[in-house]
């Protein structure tokens, strides 16, 4: 090989080694559900992974539920909130499946539960506004088909299996 074949060469190499995408680093969102209990919510989300963007590490969770677990859930809209859960509860719960997103998409669905943080009080409606319309929102921002006339918005896990069913290419999680 000529000196100048080798100079081109590594020339190539190192611009083909310049050109190469880093590591693709995605968030997992994993939709739960909990049987019922004396602890809520029964319908949440998790998110695990890394931003491309950034290289942030991710692992968070959350649900919507009532500030307060009373009879008055029963009788109209209480105050809600967006609420996290601890360890415990979420290794208790059911991961129904698994959806892997972009940054764009986290940003969405950051978003979308700042909706719902934010909302106006009484936020909380077991019947409009319960943590399996909060989780069928978040099911439609990372893309997925729902069944917004669903008759399982008082049974998470029945609802979860409906979307999974709606969405043939998704993989149970369990």
């Amino acid at each position: 090989m000529t000196r100048g074949f080798r100079l081109i060469l590594l020339s190539l190499l190192m611009l083909c080694a310049g050109l190469s995408a880093p590591a693709r680093a995605d968030v997992v969102v994993s939709f739960y559900s909990h049987d019922f209990g004396d602890r809520f919510p029964h319908a949440f989300i998790v998110m695990k992974g890394t931003l491309d963007a950034t290289g942030e590490v991710v692992d968070v969770n959350y649900g919507f539920t009532a500030t307060s677990v009373s009879p008055a859930i029963l009788f109209g809209s209480v105050k809600g909130k967006v609420e996290s859960s601890k360890a415990d509860y979420i290794a208790k719960s059911d991961r129904q499946f698994d959806v892997t997103i972009d940054d764009a998409t986290y940003g969405r669905v950051l978003a979308k539960v700042a909706e719902w943080r934010d909302r106006e009080q009484p936020s909380y409606s077991l019947n409009k506004r319960n943590c399996v319309h909060f989780v069928m929102e978040l099911a439609e921002t990372v893309g997925l088909k729902v069944n917004r006339k669903s008759k399982l918005f008082k049974k998470p896990k029945s609802f979860l299996i409906e979307v999974k069913g709606l969405n043939p290419g998704l993989e149970s999680a369990e």
